[in-house]
């Protein structure tokens, strides 16, 4: 008869102690600064005015005749980090107005395309071979 009883209270006293025993983690809260807000949804503005670009008809044209397809040129927009859309944001911003422009920026993305080619993260032309 004592032996439930001494079992239930050292169940109690085990389950009691291991309760205590764990630690809560200590919740941290902070300030989300103005600086920061507006560098993440620059980001997606910078990713938004690039992917608006893959839309034109003439750059389309253009990628086609270079053998690009517009959705792997789109999918590799997609996969840009924030710095690189801006800093390509930024050099299609500095290119003349006009055709000049769009074949910049045909002529950005096929480097991007070559370049990720030789590095061997994607295959889009058949005639690079990934550097090993």
């Amino acid at each position: 008869m004592h032996a439930p009883r001494i079992l239930k209270k050292t169940t109690a006293a085990l389950l009691a102690a291991s309760l205590l025993g764990t630690a809560v983690a200590p919740a941290q809260a902070a300030m989300v600064g103005t600086a920061q807000a507006i560098a993440a949804q620059q980001g997606a503005l910078d990713r938004a005015r690039f992917a608006s670009l893959l839309e034109r008809a003439d750059l389309q044209a253009q990628l086609a005749a270079m053998g690009v397809d517009v959705q792997a040129a789109r999918e590799r927009v997609a996969g840009l980090t924030d710095a690189e859309v801006a800093r390509l944001n930024e050099q299609v911003g500095e290119l003349p107005a006009g055709a000049n422009s769009a074949l910049g920026i045909v002529v950005l993305i096929f480097l991007i395309l070559f370049i990720t080619d030789l590095l061997g993260t994607t295959d889009v032309f058949p005639f690079v071979h990934p550097i090993k």
